[in-house]
């Protein structure tokens, strides 16, 4: 950014080479990216990005939401395409997420749908510690692989940092899964 502001002729440079640019990801960009895109992109502003305020989640790392919430003031051009229909998702967890993030402060309004079915209901539990969450999802993978004859490979667990798996890992080695 510094050398692009101080050196118009290496911005120029730059701006000729890079006639178009994609940015994936923009609500994790940060005040430098940000500034580093607006140099680049010029008057010109053949600037197309992807992003989604609602899965910011990089704040601690220096991302301003603000850059895509802005967007559209910025590049007064653009056109914005709301992707809403989701191709994976049950319907059930496309209504629970849509009223979790109609919680959020700063979003752009957006609706999530999906044409697929209903979908189990979605359970939501607040158990004890990370020792209570493996014994609950041992217990439960337990109890599906009894009751209703699934196998150990019609499972995945997902876990939000990598210091859950340990515990996890512990619990379930202890349950023979």
């Amino acid at each position: 950014v510094e050398l692009f502001t101080q050196c118009h002729d290496v911005l120029t440079r730059y701006r000729d080479r890079f006639q178009y640019i994609l940015v994936d990801e923009y609500q994790d960009t940060n005040e430098a990216q940000y500034c580093l895109l607006r140099l680049l992109a010029g008057k010109q502003g053949n600037l197309f990005v992807v992003g989604d305020p609602d899965q910011s989640i990089y704040a601690f790392r220096g991302a301003k939401i603000e850059n895509i919430l802005n967007f559209q003031e910025d590049y007064s051009d653009a056109q914005i395409y709301r992707l809403e229909k989701n191709y994976r998702s049950t319907c059930q967890i496309l209504r629970v997420a849509n009223d979790l993030i109609r919680h959020n402060m700063n979003r752009l309004e957006k609706n999530l749908y999906s044409d697929r079915d209903d979908g189990h209901e979605v359970e939501s539990l607040m158990l004890a510690d990370e020792k209570a969450e493996a014994i609950y999802i041992a217990d439960a993978i337990r109890n599906l692989m009894d009751r209703e004859h699934y196998g150990l490979k019609d499972f995945a667990v997902f876990y939000r940092t990598h210091a859950q798996s340990r515990i996890l890992e512990d619990i379930l080695m202890r349950r023979h899964i």
